[in-house]
């Protein structure tokens, strides 16, 4: 008797993931269908917003918008990373063009440039610390760090930095011993 019962547990088992898999299946195509006709709308919609900024003032946001489709090569893969604006450490210059909106656990790269005129460094403890490093590249040297707190240029030279955002916030990076606002980059992590 106790294996006829366990025979028709198992046979009733498995049967229940086959009727749920055919009706996600159905509930899958249905959504399929309907798809097409959300992105056309979602398309149309953007169109509109490009046209209303075009017209007014210029937005001071960079919206870093990552594909995030984590295929084979998973996070880390090119197509899933997103490269950002650069910065500039240049004597009397602004630092950022407008602040950064990231997504936590998308991947970025920044590359930050200095022309020379001044020695000049970026310091940021917070930012390098609410994400994760995978590498500074500086001529061509990769550099896999621990932790940062802040790049300094002596002379002129450019480092690129990719990185995954971790820890949702607002965070800056900016030249110390200043107190202007063009003398900081912002970086939104949502």
């Amino acid at each position: 008797m106790t294996r006829l019962l366990t025979v028709l547990m198992i046979m009733a088992g498995l049967s229940v993931p086959a009727a749920a898999q055919d009706a996600a299946a159905t509930e899958g195509a249905a959504a399929s269908e309907a798809a097409p006709e959300a992105a056309a709308a979602t398309e149309e919609d953007d169109d509109d917003e490009e046209e209303e900024e075009a017209g007014g003032e210029a937005a001071a946001t960079y919206d870093a918008k990552g594909k995030f489709d984590y295929g084979f090569s998973g996070i880390m893969a090119r197509d899933n990373r997103t490269d950002l604006a650069p910065l500039t450490l240049a004597s009397g210059q602004p630092v950022a063009g407008g602040e950064y909106t990231l997504k936590s656990g998308g991947f970025y790269r920044i590359a930050i440039n200095a022309d020379g005129s001044q020695e000049l460094a970026l310091s940021g403890g917070d930012f390098f610390r609410s994400i994760w490093i995978n590498e500074i590249v500086i001529n061509d040297i990769e550099i896999r760090p621990m932790g940062v707190h802040s790049i300094e240029f002596d002379n002129a030279g450019t480092a690129v930095i990719s990185f995954i955002a971790v820890t949702p916030g607002r965070y800056t990076l900016s030249v110390p011993g200043s107190s202007g606002e063009s003398q900081q980059a912002v970086f939104n992590v949502q």
